[in-house]
């Protein structure tokens, strides 16, 4: 407050205002820039991809089966164990049903067991080798006798076992691990096929909206011209007061025809920010490019394209294979089977650390065992059956899914060459209605026609701009749905999914 007061009023700092005035002016054109944000349709593909919470789910998929073959594969390299026991005591009185006495034991002991467990995955079988060291003191005493005997020991064996006569576990349970993964990729490619789809028609109806509200303005813009024109001449005495009155009522209609699709406009907007999963509050306008671009395609070669890259085909090819699984496994429950374990080691115990193998001792065993089913009640015999028949729906629901895929290919071409009929239809009704528009505004500023007829051929200018407009959108879609039933970009004439796995 010191300083201020000694601040001479006749010399005011200039430069500092205008510069204050100079960056406020900056501030709020960089505002309002950083407020509105323009999307092209790959920028608002990219969103939302990264945001949909589908595409999340999918990609979450994705990762669960991935981790689970590392982890299935993980388990079949060497399994390294190490098990400590630093102390174990304990202290028991027991009966001696040789000598018919009670005796008092005591035993302490410090253990380490190191193991190797290799899986072996063509065969089924395990491979493992076992080393185990113990110090061991024991002691125990009666009325009649006591002892007293502190033991060192090391026990180290190799054992095998190999399941006879059934399927490989280890492989079918790797296979299926396989598959879920393709089947979690073939998925998540095929939720970004629908998300694009969802976006793009989204996209361009938005931009649809806004093509009519930017018409509607030029709409009430030439009601306004026209009324300016009767109003001068009804002023001048040429017209009749009545012509004033439909020009008015014209420009009123076009202005509440304006206001409405403005808020047609502003709601497909939020359920664009929606589906991107972005801010209601942000400013977005988004750019397209509609203008005719014809691809050119051939029925056989779509239909090709669809039977060889149809991701749904796959699927079906999974889901049988799942089914001939479940029919081996349904095989398995009741089936003849044996085993055989193999044993070899050497074990050496003395009172000396250094003497343990002085006189090593070899422990040796050999087992063969079968499992032999004997009777089920037919148990068996229902359960393969009914996987059989779950088998045979499945490729029969395969085989139609070939017929539909051509089906939905054919249609889809249809439709494309339809909206290129379309396409040419409504650029010839713009050019017609455009010129038949500035010849009766000739008409109108003459005085050879009336404010409703003007207001008839503005109408039809615009609807059939409109319906131009349209029509280049419906035929993007179309292709897009094309592109979808092939899985082919006839635009770039790659595969959609190479595109997809980038």
């Amino acid at each position: 407050m010191i300083k201020q007061t000694k601040i001479r009023p006749k010399q005011p700092n200039l430069k500092r205002i205008l510069y204050t005035v100079l960056m406020a002016a900056l501030v709020c054109i960089a505002c309002g820039t950083v407020q509105a944000e323009t999307l092209t349709l790959d920028q608002a593909l990219q969103i939302a991809y990264e945001q949909s919470p589908t595409m999340r789910q999918a990609g979450l998929n994705l990762e669960e089966n991935f981790r689970n073959l590392q982890a299935q594969q993980a388990a079949l390299k060497s399994q390294f164990s190490l098990t400590l026991t630093p102390l174990s005591y304990s202290k028991a009185r027991q009966f001696d049903n040789l000598t018919a006495v009670y005796f008092n034991s005591k035993q302490t002991s410090s253990s380490a067991r190191f193991s190797i467990v290799q899986p072996l995955k063509w065969t089924d079988g395990t491979l493992s080798v076992n080393n185990e060291m113990k110090w061991q003191e024991a002691s125990s005493e009666s009325a009649f006798s006591g002892s007293d005997q502190t033991t060192y020991s090391n026990s180290l064996n190799i054992n095998f076992n190999q399941p006879l006569f059934t399927y490989n576990r280890t492989q079918q349970t790797l296979k299926e691990l396989e598959l879920s993964l393709e089947n979690a990729q073939l998925s998540y490619a095929i939720e970004k096929l629908r998300i694009e789809n969802s976006v793009t028609q989204q996209f361009l109806q938005l931009y649809l909206d806004q093509r009519n509200v930017q018409i509607g303005e030029v709409e009430l813009a030439n009601s306004r011209e026209s009324y300016e024109i009767i109003k001068s001449k009804v002023e001048a005495g040429i017209s009749a007061p009545e012509e004033l009155y439909q020009a008015d009522l014209t420009q009123t209609t076009s202005r509440g025809s304006l206001e409405n699709k403005q808020l047609t406009c502003e709601d497909a907007l939020d359920n664009f920010k929606i589906l991107l999963g972005m801010p209601l509050d942000d400013n977005l306008d988004v750019v397209a490019d509609v203008q005719r671009l014809v691809v050119d395609v051939n029925l056989a070669e779509a239909i090709n394209y669809g039977l060889l890259y149809r991701m749904e085909l796959r699927q079906k090819d999974i889901s049988i294979q799942y089914a001939l699984n479940d029919l081996v496994r349904t095989g398995a429950e009741s089936e003849f089977k044996g085993s055989v374990d193999v044993s070899y080691g050497l074990i050496g115990t003395n009172s000396s650390f250094g003497n343990m193998y002085d006189d090593p001792d070899n422990n040796q065993s050999v087992s063969i065992n079968f499992s032999v089913p004997l009777f089920d009640w037919g148990e068996k015999k229902h359960r393969l059956a009914a996987s059989e028949a779950q088998l045979e729906t499945r490729r029969i629901s395969a085989s139609e899914q070939e017929k539909q895929i051509i089906y939905e290919v054919r249609q889809a071409y249809r439709n494309l060459l339809n909206q290129e009929t379309q396409i040419e239809i409504a650029q010839k009704n713009v050019q017609n209605a455009r010129l038949t528009y500035e010849i009766n505004l000739e008409r109108y500023k003459n005085g050879d026609l009336t404010s409703k007829d003007i207001s008839f051929y503005q109408n039809q200018l615009s609807s059939e701009q409109l319906n131009e407009v349209s029509a280049l959108i419906n035929y993007q879609v179309a292709l897009m749905d094309l592109k979808i039933r092939t899985l082919w970009d006839f635009e770039k004439n790659l595969p959609v999914i190479n595109q997809n796995q980038e």
